[in-house]
């Protein structure tokens, strides 16, 4: 039998807060600095922003115009979603962004037969926007009503380090492509005690491949390339320049009044669900790099209520998309060693700003995708990274232990990934009855890696040995942040701005 340690032979301690972040969520760097690492985040933001419309509008019929007009909503909705979720969800630094989690009942609605049978282009744009907008602003009640009425706060009781640990981690297992982590190697230059390539080095290496990239273009490079090479590196194929106006203020209903379809509906509540999971686990690791206490069940419940209002806002003014928590965006608060929640506020102004200002946002908007995805694979690693750090307060000595992380890891990479092969080859999900509404939300449930790890890992956690393994799962430190008043740091990190917790007490 192996020799227990000594305590002195354990030279890194369980720490409830990360150590060498430079600002934390309620510290701030200079202003000039904080416009700048905003500025930073909002090109981030870009990336998803403009991804999920370039593949979905066109699949209804949209032109460049459309797909430009869906662009700045989307960009615009994200900017007031960020400032509300920061003032009064969950106040962590997260930028509240557009999620894929909606891309299999939106494109459900997409191949509907009433709407593939409208012979006009623009016409059927038009109406399958308007069902989409429908089916959000109905299945928005999902997590309002759970965050409002605290019931997710209930069900959080039921997790636990080692439930959540395989939740995290898949939340930031993503793209994964060729990396560009200047900042990682290069962050000892320094001017004016500023580290200037680790503090801005995405900021630096997109200017630089995407100046290259509009040098090659500008050439004519590209001219005899493949139309997918064109697409994917080009700086102008897009169009979003060319097609965007130069001032444009979103509104709601724009596009219309829209349309209500209970099977549409019913699919998309399966979206709003995994929205919700992933963002719970997204909110969890943006509390570590803030370096805050984690959310306690209250304010996570608070947050998930305002992500619900935020899903609303999306489904009236026509976004194409549902709204969750941006991984990449947490991920650089690891990168730049920043969690300064002023930071994140900057960047929601500057997707509103450049949102209505429409050429400017469309020059920035044209950065090329693949670009983003080597960014993606070293901020989604990160996150993957902070939730394994959670691990550090369990016992992974445990055979419990090891046994509930490795299914749940296992089950939440492979089942997806079953889910997407099998849809790749056969043109739709393994769920296919007559039933349409049926194949689609449990298409989009085991679509999700981190919502799959969520059932298994919580399911086992809380059904096997569980009574005898408390202190294994972590759970006498876990258990201090669940309350509001279980910690003294809590007050400083998450009470609500103007006072208004006179009106809204926390729990």
């Amino acid at each position: 039998m192996a020799a227990d340690l000594k305590p002195e032979e354990i030279s890194h301690p369980p720490m409830d807060q990360l150590q060498g972040l430079e600002y934390c969520i309620d510290s701030n760097p200079s202003w000039g600095e904080a416009i700048a690492l905003g500025f930073q985040h909002y090109i981030l933001a870009l990336g998803t922003a403009v991804m999920i419309p370039s593949f979905l509008v066109p699949l209804m019929g949209g032109n460049n115009g459309d797909k430009v007009r869906v662009v700045q909503t989307l960009l615009f909705v994200e900017g007031i979603n960020t400032l509300l979720q920061t003032l009064f969800g969950t106040r962590l630094p997260t930028v509240i962004g557009g999620s894929y989690a909606f891309m299999v009942p939106i494109v459900s609605i997409i191949h509907d037969p009433t709407l593939t049978s409208i012979t006009d282009d623009h016409l059927r744009f038009l109406s399958t926007m308007r069902a989409v907008q429908g089916a959000l602003i109905v299945s928005s009640s999902i997590q309002i009503i759970l965050g409002y009425s605290q019931l997710w706060a209930i069900c959080s009781r039921f997790f636990s380090p080692i439930g959540m640990v395989p939740v995290m981690a898949l939340v930031g297992f993503g793209l994964f492509d060729r990396g560009f982590p200047c900042g990682t190697y290069l962050k000892g230059f320094q001017t004016k005690q500023l580290p200037i390539l680790e503090r801005f080095a995405l900021l630096i290496s997109i200017t630089v491949i995407w100046a290259y990239a509009h040098l090659l273009t500008a050439s004519g490079a590209y001219k005899h390339r493949p139309e997918i090479t064109q697409i994917n590196c080009r700086t102008d194929k897009a169009y979003l320049i060319s097609s965007a106006p130069w001032i444009k203020i979103p509104y709601p209903l724009q596009w219309g009044a829209p349309t209500f379809d209970a099977g549409h509906c019913f699919g998309m509540m399966a979206a709003v669900f995994v929205s919700l999971i992933e963002s719970t686990g997204a909110y969890k690791a943006a509390s570590r790099l803030a370096s805050a206490t984690p959310p306690p069940a209250h304010v996570l419940s608070r947050g998930i209520g305002w992500q619900g209002i935020g899903i609303l806002l999306d489904g009236l003014f026509g976004t194409l998309t549902g709204s969750t928590v941006s991984v990449e965006n947490i991920g650089l608060l690891g990168s730049t060693r920043v969690g300064s929640r002023r930071v994140i506020q900057i960047a929601a102004g500057f997707m509103i700003f450049f949102s209505i200002l429409g050429k400017f946002g469309a020059l920035f908007a044209s950065i090329p995708f693949p670009i983003f995805g080597a960014v993606y694979c070293v901020l989604f690693g990160l996150v993957a990274s902070v939730g394994l750090s959670f691990l550090q307060f369990t016992n992974m000595n445990s055979m419990r232990n090891l046994f509930i992380t490795g299914v749940a890891f296992f089950l939440g990479l492979s089942v997806p990934e079953y889910f997407r092969e099998y849809t790749a080859k056969a043109y739709h999900g393994p769920a296919h009855t007559r039933a349409g509404w049926f194949n689609d939300f449990l298409n989009t449930i085991f679509f999700s890696a981190p919502t799959v790890a969520l059932i298994i890992a919580v399911f086992l956690d809380n059904t096997l040995d569980y009574k005898d393994s408390a202190r294994d799962r972590g759970m006498p430190w876990w258990v201090k942040f669940r309350t509001f008043k279980g910690d003294s740091r809590n007050e400083e990190f998450y009470t609500l701005p103007f006072n208004l917790n006179r009106f809204f007490p926390p729990s």
